[in-house]
């Protein structure tokens, strides 16, 4: 899938044709072939955005501000849709943010856990009070596993880290574990259509399935930092070609 926001506002169409024409060729593969069940992983993002108070439940209306939620709004649609028009056995999971080993360096916390190694500037979007609910990869993963043997036929699941943090306290975080000053950060103009919260109930899930997270923010966050630290050589090889364009075009001007 084209999974990054800043993208999808620099081309909507290739998150078009992977993540709403990419799925329907994947449905039409499962629905030839017979496979046991669909199981569409999507975003929190397809909700839009959260006031101060509240949180995404599975009934939330679908509400889009990117390019990016708005495909995979329309994917899960066309999941169910195969579901009911085929009798497709199909679960759709909603996440909130993802953190953990092997993330691209486009995304928050490897950004800036990157750019601070080198000294260089952390670009920071806005005022960085934008609030995200993160989530370990390792949770995410043992909750898609527990959805696709167990979860009931048709049902949408939410799943959350119940890890709300402004980007601003992560980034102050990640600066004082790694020993660096506070004067790296640099505030950039805000992404256009930059949600201002994400929040996620994952009530139905822990009581349907039995799922918890394992990970509190405060020691996932501490052992993703030391990852990065040992494996600098890996974020040297993702980070060189095509990243590299796409980092200049995207904060050097900002």
């Amino acid at each position: 899938a084209e999974s990054h926001v800043d993208r999808s506002i620099e081309d909507p169409q290739i998150f078009i044709k992977t993540n709403i024409i990419g799925t329907q060729v994947l449905l039409d593969a499962a629905k030839k072939h017979g496979i046991k069940k669909f199981l569409q992983v999507s975003t929190d993002e397809v909700y839009g955005s959260l006031g101060k108070d509240g949180y995404f439940t599975e009934e939330t209306p679908l509400q889009a501000n990117s390019p990016y939620s708005a495909s995979k709004a329309g994917a899960d649609l066309m999941v169910r849709a195969y579901g009911e028009t085929f009798g497709l056995s199909i679960n759709i999971t909603r996440c909130s943010n993802n953190y953990g080993p092997y993330q691209f360096p486009e995304k928050l916390i490897p950004l800036m856990i990157s750019n601070a190694l080198e000294d260089k500037e952390l670009p920071v979007y806005g005022d960085g009070k934008n609030i995200r609910d993160w989530l370990h990869v390792y949770d995410h993963c043992t909750a898609i596993d527990l959805v696709l043997h167990k979860g009931k036929l048709g049902e949408v699941y939410n799943i959350g880290g119940h890890n709300e943090k402004e980007n601003i306290e992560i980034v102050k975080l990640i600066l004082k574990e790694l020993g660096k000053s506070e004067s790296l950060i640099k505030f950039v103009k805000d992404r256009l259509g930059h949600d201002r919260r994400y929040a996620i109930d994952s009530t139905k899930i822990t009581e349907e399935l039995g799922w918890k997270p394992k990970y509190t923010f405060e020691t996932g966050i501490i052992e993703t930092i030391n990852w990065y630290l040992d494996n600098q050589d890996w974020m040297e090889k993702v980070k060189s070609g095509e990243y590299q364009e796409y980092y200049e075009k995207m904060y050097s001007k900002k």
